[in-house]
């Protein structure tokens, strides 16, 4: 067969894969469309494809399945009805979509918590959670923890900022949120708390990425979590980070939280023993977004905690993260209602399902794109990152700024790599550009100042 004009890949990529109901590999793409297809070209088609909902990926890289979606919309998360639903789940949400006024008010049930015995109770069957396990994994399962989501933080950032915002009723698009995060710039119009809740949620998935090592269910993580995401958004400045001790009441709801402040504390340390407790990461996961958001732990931002959470142990085990992407707002809300009113999990399991595939196969089609990382470049990553951000605040020039990367290469690093991470770091400054500088924490202004220094 011929090799198809560039222009006709796309059209003849959905010809092939729609002629094999159970999917193409990517193998079996190629060959269809002809052995001199170029490779590359063909795994940014793919990986477009996959990104616009226009074919669906499972299965890790080397064995990755491809098949016909439904195409993706723009803008809005597509309708519930996208999102298969159980039948217990039906049940669920059609239960709290009725008036307020038809459903019994109730108050917070500790036996909801204390019935979960990790590793023995489960809320995702044995076959869920091999399923979420294969369309999680990929190469370098064995790297140190949070290797795999330093490699996409940027993708990251954008994704899961977005959708977790988005989720809460934020109104920035998608490219709004790429601006602000990348520049700094809020999208004219919008109140500043919604900027506010998105580079809260930017700093907040830097510090589980960044902190891989560290992090896990217990007090540190999560209070520094909430501390993070509540940022300037919180009435009460002290409540940033803090336990309740307020009584707090959900939206739309009869759900009525605990009210004692020394019960609440008592649930939230056995909710986090728990979680920890539990071995498999897709039930760690899971039990966070369900557990957390109903015992309100903290006086707002509850559920866009329990959401970074819920990629905790999937951030420690290099899994695929879960970004949210595309899951209708409504059902969500509608699914945790569900845990409030009934402590009924089943439909927002319905949610949590599917919006994992989701994520899995987004993420394994940026892994097609993205070059293994160099491993020096990952060891010094925080060296690298504090030596550039400094060049730039001091406005150093480029004879200033070699001086100062060598001397301080003498006290960051050992003599037989002092050599290499000049020589990266350099590379580094050569390399930035107004599209680039902001993974260094630096703002646009002072990019800005210093450029005009470096350029003359």
């Amino acid at each position: 067969m011929s090799r198809p004009a560039s222009n006709d890949l796309i059209p003849a990529i959905l010809a092939a894969v729609a002629a094999a109901p159970a999917g193409l590999t990517f193998g079996e793409i190629t060959t269809a469309l002809g052995e001199k297809t170029v490779r590359r070209t063909l795994q940014y088609r793919l990986q477009r494809l996959v990104e616009t909902g226009e074919l669906r990926m499972s299965g890790n890289r080397r064995s990755a399945r491809y098949t016909i979606a439904a195409p993706r919309q723009d803008g809005p998360a597509p309708p519930a009805e996208v999102v298969p639903i159980s039948p217990t789940g039906r049940a669920a949400l059609d239960y709290v979509r009725q008036p307020v006024a038809a459903r019994t008010p109730v108050g917070y049930d500790r036996a909801f918590l204390e019935a979960y015995r990790p590793n023995e109770t489960f809320y995702l069957a044995a076959g869920e959670r091999e399923r979420l396990a294969r369309i999680g994994a990929h190469e370098g399962d064995a790297a140190p923890a949070g290797t795999y989501a330093k490699r996409i933080l940027d993708r990251l950032l954008i994704d899961l900022a977005w959708n977790s915002s988005r989720l809460e009723g934020n109104t920035y698009s998608l490219l709004d949120t790429r601006r602000l995060i990348d520049f700094g710039q809020e999208a004219e119009g919008r109140a500043h708390r919604e900027a506010q809740m998105i580079l809260n949620h930017k700093d907040a998935i830097e510090f589980l990425v960044q902190s891989a090592d560290d992090i896990g269910f217990n007090r540190y993580t999560i209070l520094n979590l909430h501390a993070l995401l509540a940022n300037n958004l919180l009435a009460d400045p002290q409540a940033v980070g803090r336990l309740r001790h307020i009584a707090v009441g959900i939206e739309r709801s009869v759900f009525h939280p605990l009210e004692t402040p020394q019960l609440i504390e008592e649930c939230f340390d056995q909710l986090l023993a728990s979680a920890e407790a539990i071995t498999d990461p897709f039930e760690q996961a899971f039990f966070v977004m369900a557990q957390l958001p109903y015992l309100q732990p903290f006086d707002d931002v509850n559920k866009r905690v329990s959401r970074l959470a819920a990629n905790i142990p999937l951030v420690r085990a290099n899994l695929a993260p879960l970004s949210f992407t595309d899951v209708p707002d409504d059902l969500y809300a509608q699914a945790m209602l569900a845990v409030y009113e009934r402590q009924e999990t089943d439909l927002l399991k319905d949610v949590f399902l599917w919006a994992y595939e989701r994520s899995a196969a987004r993420y394994a089609a940026v892994r097609q794109s993205v070059g293994e990382p160099d491993p020096f470049r990952l060891r010094h990553r925080q060296a690298l990152r504090d030596l550039i951000s400094q060049v730039i605040r001091r406005g150093l020039g480029r004879v200033e700024a070699a001086d100062y990367i060598r001397a301080q290469a003498q006290v960051l690093v050992e003599p037989e790599t002092r050599e290499q991470l000049v020589e990266v770091a350099e590379t580094e400054l050569l390399a930035l550009h107004e599209g680039n500088f902001a993974r260094y924490q630096i703002r646009p202004s002072q990019y800005v100042a210093w450029r005009k220094i470096w350029d003359a």
